[in-house]
């Protein structure tokens, strides 16, 4: 009688991992692949132009609301002129003055007011929607949500602007030298010129200023805020503005900044069902040998406890 064992099977390789598990998807939210389609491309290019669109109809609106103000809008302007009295600031003639002594100067800040604005911030959007997108968004609520605010305060508030108020002594360079962008209060249909208070010119800029600096690297980053500092004194200069107007402009940006989360914060992960866990293989431990793991002691070198049982020494 043949009493061999049977060999064992050779063991099976088993892959601890489950069958369902897979490389986790590290791909950004912004590189997922609906977002390459062109569809999702028109439904974002429809939703800026729809954002736009809204905006446009408010400050429409927003203009007819304080048409037949023009008086209320004169008393304000009259009144926020002896308000910056007592603040002792700077009047605003001490900044026209060096761009009257020369017609070039006054050019140059006309057309700085008139080409600058809209087109600086429209090619900063642009870039950063191809570049930087969270920052992109970033900038567009931050711009969206202050001209919202700049909207109502229009509407409640109308103020008539320097070069409109008598009291202020200042000229109207636009008019005088030229370029012009806005015409005569009663026939000027596209912009609201009782609109000073804030300066979206002002906020506008250092929005996009704060931005730029924020998405470039090197000390040179810091140029970009000389782009608000020459508007500011544009606005002033050409008696478009008043100096509390940018002071406003910047604080309530200041404020909706600081509600913003910032786009380069870190974000939660989306909450999802728990990752399964990894099965580790089954390690059994090499017996031990009888007295191999006991450490040999030398006889020479006694223990503590040696020393303890050791009867004391008589002097």
């Amino acid at each position: 009688m043949d009493t061999t064992q049977p060999a064992p099977p050779p063991p099976v390789a088993v892959d601890p991992r489950p069958v369902d598990a897979g490389p986790a998807d590290t791909r950004p939210v912004d590189a997922r692949p609906s977002d390459t389609r062109p569809a999702g491309a028109v439904r974002r290019a429809l939703r800026e132009l729809t954002l736009v669109a809204v905006l446009f109809l408010a400050y429409k609106a927003g203009r007819l609301a304080v048409a037949g103000r023009s008086a209320d809008a004169q008393v304000n302007g009259e009144r926020i002129w002896w308000f910056e009295r007592l603040l002792h600031l700077p009047d605003e003639a001490a900044v026209q003055a060096p761009l009257l002594v020369h017609e070039l100067p006054v050019r140059l800040a006309n057309c700085y007011y008139a080409y600058v604005h809209f087109p600086a911030t429209a090619l900063c959007l642009v870039w950063l929607y191809l570049r930087h997108p969270a920052h992109y968004r970033w900038l567009r609520r931050a711009l969206a949500a202050l001209t919202a605010s700049a909207l109502a305060l229009h509407v409640l508030v109308p103020l008539a602007p320097p070069r409109m108020t008598a009291l202020t002594g200042l000229v109207d360079t636009g008019r005088r030298y030229g370029p012009a962008v806005y015409g005569p209060p009663e026939a000027d249909t596209l912009s609201n010129q009782y609109a000073a208070m804030p300066s979206l010119h002002v906020g506008w800029a250092v929005a996009v200023a704060v931005v730029l600096v924020a998405v470039t690297a090197g000390r040179w980053r810091w140029l970009w805020l000389a782009h608000p500092v020459l508007t500011l004194l544009v606005v002033v200069g050409t008696g478009n503005h008043y100096w509390l107007d940018g002071v406003v402009a910047v604080t309530l940006l200041g404020l909706i900044l600081a509600a913003l989360p910032r786009p380069d914060a870190p974000r939660r992960p989306p909450a999802g069902p728990a990752p399964a866990a990894r099965l580790r293989p089954h390690v059994v431990p090499a017996p031990r040998r009888p007295g191999g793991a006991a450490r040999r002691r030398s006889p020479r070198t006694p223990s503590a406890a040696d020393a303890r049982l050791r009867p004391p020494r008589r002097g």
